[in-house]
């Protein structure tokens, strides 16, 4: 365990009519505890589970890799501040790590294509080749064997975007395994009954004030899959 805590400063927040400090789950969430290598986030679309996550990226120190951002028509001055608002509490010092979210990653293959046309040798750490001639799902498999070798705590965004389900249970392995090895941590946004279904994991739900733990049987993802399958005929009318 690298990270043991996240403390957040509601009581200055710069402002409660502005996203994200107009969130209820940020504003009535204290603190949230980590004690097992393998967490995840779980909520409706628009909970605030990725908006943390970043925040928490930026407050570790972690690099977000996106490219040019374009201004939108109403400018948010409060957006990307909600960092500055979260306490991280380590277990033993700070450790390296990163940010994964699947709409970013094609810009980090980009780069690393950039990178190799003077060192092509970079391309060995994810299979010997190019990321961005491997199919989405393929190169998101790659980069994660890759990068999880090494000591870190882990910031992914909803990693099964580009996954098919047999992906999906070839990076639940990984998972497991990594958590197992004792070198890396994970906080992981999912939508995924698959990801969710990991028994060593702890799962904190966003649906909830302030955000709490559940347990797999509880959370939606299970629930709404396992009754559809079962009454996929009701759903279909």
């Amino acid at each position: 365990m690298h990270l043991k805590k996240i403390n957040l400063h509601t009581e200055s927040f710069p402002t409660t009519d502005h996203y994200p400090f107009n969130l209820d789950i940020l504003r009535k969430t204290k603190s949230l505890s980590f004690t097992k290598p393998i967490c995840f986030f779980v909520g409706e679309n628009g909970s605030g589970k990725s908006t943390l996550l970043r925040a928490l990226s930026t407050a570790c120190g972690y690099y977000i890799w996106q490219g040019a951002r374009r201004l939108p028509a109403h400018n948010n001055p409060y957006e990307d501040l909600l960092y500055r608002y979260l306490e991280v509490e380590w277990s033993d010092g700070r450790v390296p790590g990163s940010f994964f979210a699947s709409e970013l990653f094609k810009h980090f293959t980009r780069v690393l294509d950039e990178w190799a046309r003077d060192d092509p040798g970079l391309f060995e750490y994810f299979g010997g080749s190019s990321l961005a001639e491997c199919s989405h799902g393929q190169s998101h498999m790659a980069f994660f064997r890759s990068r999880f070798q090494r000591k870190g705590l882990y910031l992914l965004d909803e990693p099964e975007n580009a996954l098919s389900p047999r992906h999906q249970i070839e990076l639940l392995r990984l998972l497991r395994a990594t958590a197992a090895a004792g070198h890396a941590q994970f906080i992981i946004a999912s939508h995924s009954p698959i990801l969710l279904s990991l028994p060593e994991a702890e799962i904190l739900t966003f649906n909830t004030l302030p955000a709490a733990e559940t347990s797999y049987e509880e959370t939606d993802y299970f629930t709404v899959y396992k009754d559809f399958f079962d009454n996929r005929e009701n759903y279909l009318r």
